[in-house]
């Protein structure tokens, strides 16, 4: 287990890291013997830097819901993150282009929530009926610490990504909200374009097979720290496409079909 100092070492280079928009080496590489349990005490550390440093906690981001993510990480479970207002993106509106390093992004549905959510033994059901409405969204991803050591070649493990508030960074949310019980959420799917051209397609069900697992999920582990998903926030529930590459002068595009198109540029 990492020591207090060690917690508080990791948080503070990862903190620094994104205010300098730069990538720190994997912090794996010097805390080998880390635990997951470690990973959430180096993110709570950063969160709360975070919100020292005067921004406002939104909701939640769901990740590593697919088996090929979880398995390029060797990880069977999901991993969390905080969404901060400072992460939310107009639908059409233009990303700065020194606002991240490496952004990527993928395709999601968002919960918004109507009421708090605890666990334990929460269901999909029980998820569905806190739910105020779901909305089509993209998730911004960029990563403060590096996606492969050259020295070593070593790869990110679950304690860097888990660390680094899971990879989070932004949110763009948009098109036509539904009810939460309106349509199969395993069935709404989006068509995602780079400048035009398809990039990726998926479908809900590409998230645990129903993206309201996924909240349940996260419901039921924040109940092992004595927390819960408010009423009010945004929940982000995984994504059902493989991240997209984003480059300065990039326009994304995701086609939701009857739930609308959402979009967003890089500068």
């Amino acid at each position: 287990m990492m020591t207090e100092a060690d917690v508080e070492d990791a948080a503070a280079r990862l903190f620094k890291a994104e205010r300098e928009r730069r990538q720190i080496r994997l912090l794996s590489l010097d805390f080998p013997q880390a635990t997951m349990d470690d990973a959430y005490r180096v993110q709570a550390a950063l969160v709360k830097r975070k919100v020292a440093a005067g921004l406002a906690i939104k909701g939640w981001k769901i990740g590593l819901t697919s088996k090929a993510m979880q398995s390029a990480l060797a990880i069977d479970i999901p991993d969390s993150g905080i969404l901060f207002d400072d992460m939310f993106f107009d639908d059409g509106g233009i990303v700065p282009a020194d606002r991240f390093i490496q952004p990527r992004i993928e395709a999601e549905i968002a919960f918004v929530m109507k009421a708090p959510l605890a666990g334990p033994d929460v269901s999909i059901d029980d998820v569905l009926a806190a739910t105020d409405h779901i909305t089509p969204a993209l998730e911004i991803l960029d990563t403060r610490i590096e996606r492969m050591n050259k020295e070593t070649g070593r790869i990110r493990t679950f304690f860097d990504t888990i660390s680094d508030n899971a990879a989070n960074a932004g949110i763009v949310v948009g098109g036509r909200s539904a009810g939460p019980r309106e349509a199969d959420l395993r069935w709404i799917g989006a068509i995602v374009s780079r400048n035009g051209e398809v990039e990726e397609t998926g479908l809900g069900a590409g998230v645990f097979d129903h993206p309201a697992r996924g909240i349940a999920w996260l419901a039921n582990r924040l109940h092992q720290y004595g927390m819960r998903i408010s009423a009010g926030e945004v929940v982000l529930s995984g994504s059902f496409i493989r991240p997209v590459e984003c480059r300065n002068g990039d326009e994304i595009a995701a086609d939701f079909g009857p739930y609308g198109t959402i979009r967003i540029a890089f500068a």
